[in-house]
C-alpha cells in the first residue's frame, strides 16, 4: 500500500515538474518561435518529457492490480 502511494506521489511530482517547464518555455513564443518549433523544442527536453513518464507511473499505480493477501492457518 505504501509503495503505491509513493509511486503515485512520484508520478504526480514528475507531471507537475514537466508541465511547469512547458509553461516556462512558452516564453519562447514571444521570441519569435512558431508553435511547431515550440513543440519540437519541448519534445527534446528531458524535464518536459518527465510529465509523460509521470503520467505513465500514475496510470499504472491507479489501474494496477493490488495483491490479495491470503491468510494461512
Amino acid at each position: 500500500m505504501l509503495t503505491r502511494i509513493f509511486f503515485f506521489l512520484l508520478g504526480f511530482i514528475l507531471i507537475v515538474i514537466g508541465f511547469m517547464y512547458m509553461i516556462i518555455y512558452l516564453n519562447l513564443l514571444s521570441f519569435g518561435y512558431t508553435i511547431k518549433e515550440y513543440f519540437l523544442f519541448i519534445l527534446t527536453r528531458y524535464e518536459c518529457l518527465s510529465s509523460i513518464l509521470g503520467f505513465i507511473i500514475v496510470l499504472l499505480t491507479v489501474c494496477g492490480k493490488e495483491k490479495k493477501h491470503v491468510k494461512r492457518i
